[in-house]
């Protein structure tokens, strides 16, 4: 009997300021995650390149750990820490099977200030 290779989705949200990593299964319950401060990244440092390609190499290790093999990548946010997110899952050891930009964009956004009387 084979064993079945377990999936999961990375949710990566990047922000200006952190970088938060977490792998859930398909029905949205939470397997493992990683904040960038968890690592000892206090301050500015936590919104770095090399800080986001830490945690994602943390959360991927955590979650091989747990079974999951392969996950498909969801990421939200403009931080500096999208493209290292993704090196850092796969030299963690997952397979990344889908990559998905899920940031809200305004359709119009809000309605802006009056203008200044002069």
């Amino acid at each position: 009997m084979r064993k079945k290779k377990k999936h999961g989705i990375a949710h990566v949200r990047s922000t200006l300021s952190n970088t938060i990593i977490t792998v859930t299964d398909f029905k949205g319950n939470t397997k493992t995650w990683s904040p960038s401060g968890s690592l000892g990244f206090k301050g500015s440092r936590r919104s770095t390149n090399y800080a986001a390609q830490a945690t994602a190499e943390n959360a991927a290790r955590t979650a091989i750990q747990l079974g999951i093999e392969s996950v498909e990548v969801r990421i939200k946010g403009l931080g500096y820490g999208k493209e290292s997110s993704l090196r850092g899952l796969r030299l963690g050891g997952l397979i990344i099977t889908r990559i998905q930009d899920v940031s809200p964009t305004p359709h119009n956004g809000c309605r802006p200030p009056k203008k200044r009387r002069v």
